[in-house]
């Protein structure tokens, strides 16, 4: 069994056949949200993670948070909105997999050194059966001791 917690922000195709293959291979999934909460208490119930009540319940808990959201709009609520990861983020990995702009990349780097939290830019290059088969191509841009 892997060591580090877990957690996964954004449950739709992609992010849930990651959560689940990860579960497979042993890494320690223990948080799982999604703005759906139907989406997260079903896959919760399926893998047995915490179906958690708030971002910061998962930045509070966890040792890596994948983000796997659709866009700038949904990074800026997940990180900067009323419930977000950062209030609660010393010292997690937030591995960013979604298309964002430039500028969210940068501003998400920016406060993240603020708050004591360290990131990767995860951009994927595959889709739904790779996710699931552990097959994801991720182009990866960040601090190398992060990385490894």
């Amino acid at each position: 069994m892997k060591h580090n917690k877990i957690g996964i922000v954004g449950l739709g195709r992609i992010g849930a056949n990651m959560a689940r293959r990860l579960h497979d291979c042993g890494y320690q999934v223990t948080y799982l949200y999604d703005i759906n909460r139907q989406l997260t208490e079903s896959l919760a119930s399926e893998i047995r993670p915490q179906a958690a009540d708030s971002l910061d319940q998962i930045a509070s808990h966890c040792d890596i948070v994948l983000t796997v959201v659709t866009n700038d709009h949904a990074m800026e609520s997940i990180f900067f909105g009323a419930d977000n990861l950062y209030d609660h983020g010393q010292g997690v990995l937030f591995i960013n997999c979604a298309t964002l702009s430039p500028a969210m990349h940068k501003r998400l780097n920016d406060q993240a050194t603020e708050v004591d939290a360290r990131v990767l830019e995860a951009c994927m290059a595959s889709s739904i059966p790779q996710a699931r088969n552990g097959e994801l191509y991720l182009i990866i841009g960040g601090d190398p001791s992060d990385f490894d």
